[in-house]
């Protein structure tokens, strides 16, 4: 009897089917399992909501406690060298206040690359408990590996010690600029930077996080800020004409919170031609406080402070209500290391982020003598200059400049 010609019975067809069924029901399990993930993600975000808005403590009040633990951790690449020199002023400037117990200046060296590889922990456990029991840290850069499931430290770090307002000065006041930017700290793209999916070969897929309670809080910390400190004029920076939900939300938070501020000005600027503001000279020393969300913040302040002198000459301070962190703003360098010029780093950015830790925990005076001195050595009189390689001065000998100073 003669086969049927009809495709329907043919074996290879069959086969077809089946391997399409099989290929559907993979692509389904993928997805299944992706959006599981999702629940889970959106679960541990409404957690910490709720943790938030359970958070009753009143902000530390530096000024009323009896002693004030500094801790230190000197980080990787360069971080040790620069943090030596940042170690110094602080031992000048606090002498006598560590050697009345007031204030304790407490090592920490544990948030290395190579113990974070080793314990596969973004801030090794016992060292966030040590971490913890400070009241403010000077951090030096730490090195985040490319690719892999391995989180940055200062991502990891902000996150649990809740340091949602990272704050950097900007100024060049022969140009009339004096910028501050608040760039919230623990949501955006970076809350969930690590914990993206992945359908390998077709597509993948982060997550950028705003909620109410964090955003209103940046904004206030911003707002409290220029009226503290006579300012009349805020900018809202952000992408609200594409990312709606997130941005829109942002945007639409800081003008419900600029209601209480009747005397300063908010303006909304795009990130885009926000970046470019700061390039026209025409126009960028209008600006005066910005408040932005977390990727936007994090590449725009880079920019600011090339515009200032460079990513090496500016201090970041990240605060929240019970901690505060203080660091540099470059990172770790590996090139220098790798090509033998780690001491001739330079320490600026970390020597500013002494000054802006000085002032946070209420010594304004030594901090004033800080700023001082650093502006003599890097923009008036410039006897010792910095370069990163060997033609230019060590970083130890830069920190013998900045304390001859302090002690004249």
């Amino acid at each position: 009897m003669a086969k049927s010609k009809d495709k329907n019975n043919k074996p290879g067809f069959v086969r077809e089917l089946v391997d399409l069924s099989l290929k559907e029901m993979n692509e389904m399990g993928t997805i299944s399992d992706v959006c599981g993930q999702f629940r889970n993600l959106l679960q541990d975000q409404l957690n910490r909501v709720s943790l938030m808005a359970d958070d009753k403590r009143e902000p530390k009040n530096y000024g009323e406690l009896t002693t004030i633990t500094i801790g230190i951790c000197p980080g990787d690449g360069i971080g040790p060298v620069i943090m030596d020199q940042a170690v110094r002023v602080l031992d000048l400037l606090l002498k006598r206040e560590i050697d009345s117990g007031r204030v304790v200046i407490n090592p920490i060296h544990g948030l290395t690359i190579s113990n974070r590889l080793e314990t596969l922990e973004a801030v090794p456990a016992a060292t966030l408990e040590e971490i913890k029991k400070c009241d403010v840290l000077l951090k030096g850069p730490t090195t985040t590996p490319k690719g892999g499931n391995l989180e940055s430290a200062n991502v990891a770090l902000r996150r649990e010690l809740d340091l949602y307002a990272n704050v950097r000065p900007v100024q060049v006041p022969e140009e009339g600029i004096d910028w501050t930017f608040f760039r919230e700290n623990t949501e955006g793209e970076y809350v969930l930077g690590s914990s993206g999916v992945e359908m390998p070969g077709k597509l993948a897929i982060d997550f950028k996080v705003t909620t109410d309670l964090g955003t209103k809080r940046i904004c206030k910390a911003a707002f409290d800020y220029a009226e503290a400190n006579g300012k009349t004029k805020m900018a809202c920076v952000t992408k609200a004409n594409i990312m709606k939900k997130t941005d829109g939300n942002f945007s639409r938070i800081c003008h419900e919170v600029a209601l209480k501020y009747p005397d300063i000005e908010l303006e909304d600027w795009y990130i885009d031609i926000m970046t470019a503001n700061l390039v026209n000279k025409d126009i960028r020393s209008d600006f005066q406080v910005f408040v932005l969300p977390n990727l936007y913040g994090d590449i725009i302040t880079d920019e600011a402070a090339e515009i200032q002198g460079g990513v090496g000459t500016a201090g970041s301070s990240n605060i929240g209500d019970q901690y505060a962190m203080f660091e540099a703003i470059h990172g770790s360098a590996p090139r220098m290391i790798e090509d033998g010029l780690g001491d001739y780093a330079n320490p600026s950015s970390l020597l500013k982020a002494v000054e802006m830790l000085l002032k946070h925990i209420g010594f304004t005076a030594k901090a004033a003598a800080l700023d001082e001195a650093l502006d003599i050595c890097c923009n008036r009189e410039k006897a010792v200059v910095v370069t990163g390689f060997k033609d230019g001065a060590t970083c130890a000998q830069f920190g013998d400049y900045v304390l001859s100073k302090l002690q004249g």
